[in-house]
């Protein structure tokens, strides 16, 4: 996903990980001891949401530029195989879910984006993604994509069961490609946007790793929602997931394994 108090330490308790230094800055949890978790495509937490036909709209002025970001929890699936640094292989099936951009009305980017949910820890993690960069309506490249278990990539950490403020963790874990950072800043927080009026919302602070310069990107979560604010952007439409339980869900996912 491009969209450009509590210690780190504390953080590693919680998911069993220890903390690095990135460049010479704020401690960044980096291992979440995943072999210890049983994962679900079908759930997600209440800020991040994996229910097939969860789908959210956000537009805003960007520096005078229209951008317009769909985001939907799709019915397809793509199982992620990777070893983790303590050695264990796992095999985890993930939600896909797509992200589309506009700006000005024309189509810049769609990714695919792999997440599952620990049962045991509720915490949304991140395994991969895979991006179509536009220009003229033509696919130009796929710079950003990577998976977890290719060329070194390791899942990250999209979003904590347990919201702790200062807590600070790796999104995405491809060395060279995407090590995008959160830090988690705000959280009780009533926001007014487009869609409505929010309460209880989190607020985190991605940074990009390669390029530290860039400065931190805001992004305001909502509970029962997800994605609410994304710097420029605000939600300006939301359609409820399905339900298994009210039986208006195909079970049969489409897994697009290779």
């Amino acid at each position: 996903m491009r969209r450009r108090g509590v210690t780190a330490a504390i953080l590693g308790l919680l998911v069993g990980s220890p903390a690095v230094f990135a460049g010479g800055g704020p401690q960044f949890t980096t291992e979440f001891a995943l072999e210890n978790c049983s994962f679900t495509e079908w759930a997600g937490n209440k800020f991040f949401s994996l229910q097939p036909g969860h789908e959210l709209e956000l537009e805003g002025d960007d520096d005078g530029t229209l951008v317009q970001v769909e985001i939907e929890a799709t019915r397809h699936t793509k199982t992620v195989s990777f070893t983790t640094p303590s050695g264990k292989r796992l095999r985890v099936r993930t939600r896909v879910v797509t992200e589309t951009e506009f700006e000005d009305g024309e189509l810049v980017e769609v990714s695919r984006n792999f997440f599952a949910l620990c049962r045991q820890t509720n915490d949304v993690f991140y395994f991969g993604e895979e991006v179509d960069n536009y220009e003229d309506g033509e696919i130009v490249d796929h710079d950003g994509s990577w998976l977890a278990g290719v060329a070194g990539a390791q899942p990250g950490l999209i979003m904590p069961g347990r919201f702790l403020l200062g807590s600070r963790y790796l999104q995405e874990q491809a060395p060279g490609v995407a090590t995008d950072a959160a830090e988690n800043v705000a959280m009780g927080l009533t926001v007014e946007v487009p869609f409505g009026t929010f309460r209880n919302c989190v607020e985190v602070l991605d940074t990009n790793l390669l390029n530290p310069g860039s400065g931190s990107d805001q992004k305001i979560y909502c509970p029962g929602i997800g994605l609410v604010v994304d710097e420029a952007v605000e939600l300006v439409d939301f359609d409820r997931p399905c339900s298994r339980w009210k039986g208006d869900c195909d079970d049969d996912d489409d897994d697009d394994d290779d």
